[in-house]
Parts: structure tokens; C-alpha cells; sequence
């Protein structure tokens, strides 16, 4: 599967920033979330919910990996986080943010960045 690879280290990278993975490839009508994972807060209680977004590229040709999510990717990532929320948590109202993570570069090696989504 296409990105599998780079979704896998993704999730490990993540898991090791101490982040509880809950899905992955969360599918609805027309969008998809690549990663849904869960900051733990400082005080051990739930923490916010992040809605990852999977971009590697091989090579810098067509741009980075960075340069490969356009608005309409973004917006589809907000609907999905929120049909996420209501569906499987019954609510939107949540404490959450949309993230994107990079690589550049081969899969299991390439450069890694997180970019917050700003809206």
C-alpha cells in the first residue's frame, strides 16, 4: 500500500513523543485521517486529541512533503476530525488540533517535521 511505510514510522515517532495512538486511517465519505492519537497532560488526565495528516515525499522535484497539502486537503482533514469527534465520541467540543507530518526523503529515513495546522 502506498504510504504505508511512512504512516508506520509516523505512528512509532509519535508514540515515541509519549502519544496513545487510538486509529489510523479513519475513513469517512470523502476524507480520511491518517493518524488519531492522544497527548497525555501533564497532570495525567486526557489531554487533547491530534488528527495527524501523512505527507512524505522521495524527492524534492514536485516540492517537499510540506508543499504537497493544498487548502481543500486541509479542509477535508478538519471535516473528518469533526465527523471523528461526534461519531466516535458522541461530541465536538473536545480539546483537539489538526497536525501535519512530513518526511522528506525515503520512508524509514527521511526527515521528519510536525507543522501545526493553523486555521
Amino acid at each position: 500500500m502506498k504510504g504505508a511505510d511512512a504512516e508506520d514510522r509516523a505512528a512509532a515517532h509519535l508514540r515515541g513523543l509519549g502519544r496513545e495512538v487510538l486509529a489510523r486511517n479513519y475513513r469517512m465519505p470523502g476524507g480520511e485521517i491518517d493518524i488519531v492519537s492522544r497527548e497525555t497532560a501533564p497532570d495525567g488526565t486526557g489531554g487533547t486529541l491530534v488528527f495527524t495528516e501523512v505527507r512524505q515525499r522521495r524527492q524534492s522535484r514536485y516540492g517537499s512533503a510540506a508543499e504537497s497539502v493544498t487548502p481543500r486537503k486541509l479542509a477535508l482533514m478538519h471535516r473528518a476530525a469533526l465527523t471523528y469527534l461526534t461519531r466516535e465520541l458522541g461530541r465536538d467540543d473536545l480539546p483537539c488540533r489538526l497536525e501535519v507530518l512530513t518526511i522528506d526523503g525515503p520512508a524509514e529515513t527521511g526527515e521528519i517535521h510536525l507543522l501545526d495546522v493553523v486555521e
